[in-house]
């Protein structure tokens, strides 16, 4: 071979050394053709926060791949799912399984989301970036407690949790911010209360039918503290507090979801055959508003 010729197909040679080999990804099952009912009849109103529960349709390109006691919703579209909270360290393995028991792959997650900044919701998040390296997305005050693991001095239940492992923070949103898939738009909106840098989240989901629905995945909101914490002694976060509340039923709510399932009566509706119906968003805030009006007279009486 002339000296010439080597020269020639040397980029060629060097190219074909150096490139990676061609991966061939492992096939999925086949999708999980899993009922709302039978989920329901899997989970009980009050759950283990780890316990394994199958993962469901429900509505549209939104399901839910959480346990039994811990919600995670997953919005899928082809370019990029939205994963809204990860569970706890454990539950995110859980979490991961049930994405893949409905056809879809950790790596196709482009971002998740988050309800409020406790270990059970969000103690997971580590993981799951590491599985799918999806983009994080928070609120300002939960950014902070997820670089940090550590929880915000403000938070009603500072003290009480274990850290969690860090995790980094690739975008910071706001109240009525959006993330964006092809199927759905969601926006977040500030909910503080139980924590400080809780979200919830709306979007509109249409099926295969053409019909379109309003959700809502409303945090938790639940005035509970560390017992030495007196939501009295902080009138602006109460004031934030109820602000929140005021945008859950301003929201068009025909579906609601809420990050502990007992909390809106999810199993109950699920095992009706569908979520959409019964609880509103503003049920659920008057609900949750009655809870912290009665704590803030049981304060003043104490």
């Amino acid at each position: 071979m002339s000296a010439r010729l080597l020269s020639a197909l040397a980029p060629v040679l060097l190219a074909s050394a150096c490139a990676p080999p061609i991966q061939t990804l492992a096939p999925l099952p086949q999708p999980e053709q899993v009922t709302p009912q039978q989920w329901a009849a899997t989970c009980s109103e009050w759950d283990e926060w780890d316990k394994p529960a199958p993962p469901y349709r429900i509505h549209g390109s939104t399901y839910y791949v959480g346990t039994c006691g811990i919600s995670a919703i997953l919005v899928a579209g082809a370019q990029g799912h939205v994963l809204i909270d990860s569970g706890t360290e454990a539950g995110a393995q859980v979490v991961l399984d049930n994405i893949g028991k409905l056809g879809f792959r950790p790596n196709e997650i482009a971002s998740l989301l988050h309800s409020h900044e406790h270990f059970d919701h969000v103690g997971g998040h580590a993981a799951i970036k590491r599985a799918s390296g999806a983009h994080v997305v928070a609120s300002p005050r939960a950014a902070a407690v997820l670089r940090s693991s550590q929880d915000d001095p403000d938070d009603p239940q500072y003290g009480m949790h274990d850290p969690m492992e860090p995790v980094a923070v690739d975008v910071v949103v706001h109240d009525g911010e959006t993330v964006r898939s092809e199927t759905a738009t969601l926006t977040a909106i500030a909910t503080p209360g139980h924590t400080p840098g809780a979200l919830s989240w709306a979007w509109d989901s249409c099926d295969a039918a053409g019909e379109c629905i309003g959700i809502v995945y409303a945090d938790s909101l639940s005035p509970v503290s560390r017992d030495d914490y007196r939501f009295g002694d902080h009138p602006d976060y109460v004031a934030a507090y109820r602000a929140g509340l005021q945008r859950l039923r301003d929201r068009k709510c025909d579906l609601l979801l809420t990050p502990h399932p007992s909390a809106s009566d999810m199993v109950a509706r699920a095992a009706s055959g569908s979520l959409v119906g019964g609880m509103s968003c503003a049920d659920y805030a008057d609900a949750v508003e009655a809870r912290l009006d009665k704590r803030l007279a049981d304060e003043a009486g104490g």
